[in-house]
């Protein structure tokens, strides 16, 4: 059966414990490298990964968007929403159709 993760800082993940979500604290860039990797290889569906975080793993995620599992999907922090998610949900959809339908901003 497939898990969920979520990747964060600890004041903006914790509350998805309380969902049956398996939560990963991460402190530094080497550590979120090292369990990004770690569940990637283990059997998570999806990953939600605070957009803080995402932001320092471009690479890492250029690389797993090619894979089908896990989807891994940004998520707002404590700090706030920075637009991330909001974009790869653009960028999914040019991908999918070969344009932008949803905001037609011509960006």
């Amino acid at each position: 059966m497939y898990r969920i993760a979520v990747m964060g800082d600890r004041d903006s993940i914790y509350g998805f414990a309380a969902l049956g979500l398996e939560v990963f604290p991460i402190f530094d860039r080497e550590e979120a490298v090292r369990q990004l990797h770690s569940l990637t290889q283990r059997e998570y569906a999806v990953i939600y990964i605070t957009e803080a975080l995402a932001a320092q793993l471009p690479e890492e995620l250029e690389r797993l968007a090619e894979r089908k599992l896990p989807a891994i999907i940004p998520i707002p922090g404590v700090l706030g929403n920075t637009g991330m998610g909001m974009l790869n949900v653009k960028r999914s959809v040019e991908k999918a159709v070969g344009s932008d339908i949803i905001f037609n901003d011509g960006k």
